[in-house]
């Protein structure tokens, strides 16, 4: 959602018993085989995948409740899901304590996946403080969150956080807190032996960071690289818009040789009438070279006037949203073939160091030396929402880690990484790795969404 500067955590790991290990095994259905990384691509078996969804949470920031924990809540909104013919939801915060078994073999079975937040609002990244809040607490929810989901084979994805970096001014130095959460994650996945289960970041369309961020999260030693990179993008506005009035052409052109999956998290522009013309573009030969498809905001309306849907109570009313998504969906099939996808992905190099990128050398924080056990004891049972923050509750990042030093290798794309040079940066040098100011407002809830457009 809009706005959202969390990734989250909770408190003491505990040790893994056979019975916890046991719930890891994976479900399987045919309907959704795992999705894997090819290049810049995602893919279902042999098949390109494009996602086609819709961001999913009702009750939004009034009323946070996990809508894959209620088997009635879900399986009521799963048949409007296929009626739209959907393919993916996105959820931005679940309580990892619950059981989801039946609502993630619903959407399994109407061959649905889940791209979803590691997020709640008390566990987080403080984008004032993201030193102190980078901690075991935290990390223990992130991996415990993975522990939860990793286990069904329709779990498309993990994001490691959603618009940390915006148009504030200092935002940028939160980076590489993001893309260490991100290494974090990966090595959780890969020394916990759990499906390669793809991990990335969703980012704020800011114009003068959004290339540098990218490119950021896809430089460096492997360990360090992300597996896609999303971004929420509301620049196409019906009716009077269009793909190069929109400026979508510019954003295709900048990400041409981009070598990770690129989609976008957020999308549909309600300044205008909205017709949902974009998609012609985004599943068309304009776009499939680059980007695999988009999720619309939002599934429920919030109160800020983006939903397709409008719940009260067991009934849910169809708007005229929801009817123009219907048709366009149906006019833009999912396409065929490969798309032009770039087979060769590949790393990019570090963003140069620039007054709208003040980081100046690629160093990021080491993993705080309490969270490293949980790589080889597991992080034990989440606490789900919670009612304490965990953002200065644990033991921070005592230092810098040195490059390789993570062991994710979850799902990256072929291709080496890029060669760094003196004159690239994940920090900035006079910042360093102690309390770290990164935003000049305090954080903000998880479920701000659109609204603040």
């Amino acid at each position: 959602m809009k706005g959202i500067a969390n990734i989250l955590s909770t408190t003491v790991a505990l040790t893994a018993t056979s019975a916890f290990a046991a719930s890891l095994t994976p479900r399987q259905n045919a309907a959704t085989t795992s999705i894997t990384v090819k290049g810049n691509a995602f893919f279902q078996g042999d098949t390109r995948f494009y996602v086609r969804g819709v961001d999913y949470q009702p009750g939004g920031s009034s009323k946070l409740v996990d809508p894959l924990a209620d088997s009635t809540t879900c399986t009521r909104d799963i048949a409007k899901f296929k009626d739209l013919g959907l393919n993916t939801v996105r959820v931005y915060s679940v309580d990892n304590s619950a059981n989801h078994d039946t609502c993630m073999k619903a959407l399994s079975d109407a061959g649905i996946y889940l791209v979803l937040d590691v997020n709640t609002p008390q566990y987080s990244l403080n984008r004032n403080d993201p030193h102190t809040s980078y901690n075991d607490v935290y990390l223990q929810n992130v991996f415990a969150t993975i522990d939860a989901f990793a286990k069904y084979n329709n779990t498309l994805a993990f994001f490691s956080g959603n618009e940390v970096v915006n148009d504030q001014t200092n935002s940028t130095a939160c980076a590489p807190y993001i893309k260490a959460v991100t290494r974090d994650m990966r090595s959780y996945i890969s020394s916990r032996k759990l499906r390669q289960i793809p991990v990335g970041y969703s980012a704020a369309d800011v114009d003068t960071v959004r290339l540098e961020l990218a490119q950021y999260m896809n430089c460096g030693s492997n360990d360090e690289r992300s597996d896609f990179f999303a971004f929420n993008d509301y620049s196409w506005c019906d009716p009077s818009s269009s793909y190069t009035i929109s400026k979508w052409d510019q954003k295709v052109k900048n990400f041409t040789n981009y070598g990770l999956p690129l989609f976008l998290s957020e999308f549909g522009c309600i300044k205008g009438t909205r017709d949902f013309m974009e998609l012609a573009s985004l599943y068309g030969t304009d776009m499939t070279p680059v980007y695999s498809g988009g999720l619309v905001y939002e599934y429920s309306e919030e109160g800020s006037g983006y939903g397709l849907v409008t719940i009260n109570g067991d009934s849910v009313t169809e708007g005229k949203d929801y009817s123009a998504l219907k048709s366009s969906l149906s006019a833009n099939k999912m396409p065929t073939g490969d798309g032009g996808y770039n087979k060769t992905g590949g790393a990019s190099t570090c963003p140069a160091q620039s007054v709208n990128w003040p980081i100046g050398n690629d160093t990021l924080p080491a993993i705080p030396q309490p969270a490293e056990k949980y790589m080889t004891q597991g992080a034990g049972k989440g606490l789900g929402f919670g009612t304490v923050s965990s953002q200065t509750a644990g033991t921070p990042s005592s230092g810098d880690a040195k490059s390789g030093s993570g062991t994710g290798s979850a799902a990256t794309p072929s291709g080496t990484a890029g060669k760094k040079s003196s004159a690239v940066a994940l920090r900035a040098p006079e910042f360093g790795f102690s309390p770290l100011v990164c935003g000049v407002v305090a954080v903000v809830s998880t479920f701000l969404g659109a609204a603040l457009l």
